[in-house]
C-alpha cells in the first residue's frame, strides 16, 4: 500500500545507531500520556497478556492493573531495563527483520506508543501483530503530531493528521482478519489557564483493531 519512495527516510543510517544512547524522556506531554493511560484503563484487562511494541523506559499502563505478562520490545537495552513494567524484553530492529520471536496467538494486547511512523514495512509488521494477537484480541496504536521527522518515513511527514490517522488505519486493513479499525481522536488537553495563554497540548490519536476469530 506504499510506494517505495514513501517507505523513505531523511536519515537512511541504521536505525540502531539512532536510539544507540538512550532518552530517558517523554516524546508526548502529560495531557496525552493521562489520556493514553485512561484508554489503556479502560480496553486492558487485569491478568491479560500485553506486548509493548517499540517501547522505552515507561509504559504508560495503569499502576493499579496487574497483568499476567509484559513482554517489551525496542532499540535501546537501557530503557527497556529501566522500565519497571517490564517482565521481559528483547531488542530488535523492525525495519531491518520484520519477524517478530514471539509465539502465535500469544498475547490479549499489543501497544504502540508514537512509534508507527518509523515503520518501513508497515504491512509485514501489522501481520505479525495479527499473528501472535488472540482471537478477540486488540492491538492499540496511539499517536500524536510529534516525531523524530529525519526517522519518519516519506508518507508520515508528508501527510496531515488526518491522513495519518487513515495511513494506520490502512495498515490494518491490509491484513486479512482484522475487524474495521476503530478511531479516538481528541482534542489538545491542557490546564485552562494555559488556554487563556494561548497555549495548546498534543493531540491524542489511536487506532485500535480487533483480530477476529
Amino acid at each position: 500500500m506504499l510506494r517505495p519512495d514513501q517507505r523513505t527516510k531523511l536519515d537512511d543510517t541504521n536505525d540502531t545507531l539512532f536510539y544507540d544512547a538512550p532518552r530517558f524522556v517523554t516524546h508526548v506531554d502529560e495531557g496525552f500520556i493521562g489520556q493514553l493511560t485512561d484508554l489503556y484503563r479502560d480496553r486492558l484487562k487485569p491478568n491479560t497478556r500485553i506486548f509493548d511494541m517499540m517501547s522505552s523506559w515507561v509504559s504508560h499502563l495503569p499502576d493499579e492493573i496487574k497483568f499476567e505478562f509484559v513482554e517489551g520490545h525496542g532499540l535501546n537495552e537501557e530503557e527497556l531495563a529501566r522500565n519497571p513494567r517490564l517482565d521481559h524484553y528483547f531488542v530488535q530492529n523492525l525495519n531491518q527483520n520484520q519477524t517478530l520471536p514471539l509465539a502465535d496467538c500469544s498475547f490479549d494486547a499489543v501497544l504502540n506508543t508514537v512509534s508507527v511512523q518509523y515503520l518501513q514495512q508497515p504491512e509485514a509488521i501489522f501481520a505479525e501483530v495479527h499473528r501472535i494477537l488472540k482471537p478477540g484480541g486488540i492491538a492499540i496504536f496511539s499517536f500524536s503530531n510529534r516525531m523524530f521527522y529525519q526517522k519518519a518515513i516519506q508518507a508520515w511527514r508528508d501527510g496531515s493528521e488526518r491522513d495519518r490517522v487513515e495511513l494506520v488505519k490502512g495498515y490494518f486493513r491490509s491484513v486479512p482478519g482484522f475487524a474495521e479499525p476503530e478511531v479516538i481522536a481528541r482534542s489538545r488537553s491542557v490546564p485552562g489557564f494555559l488556554q487563556m495563554l494561548g497555549v495548546s497540548g498534543d493531540p491524542f490519536y489511536a487506532v485500535i483493531g480487533t483480530r477476529q476469530g
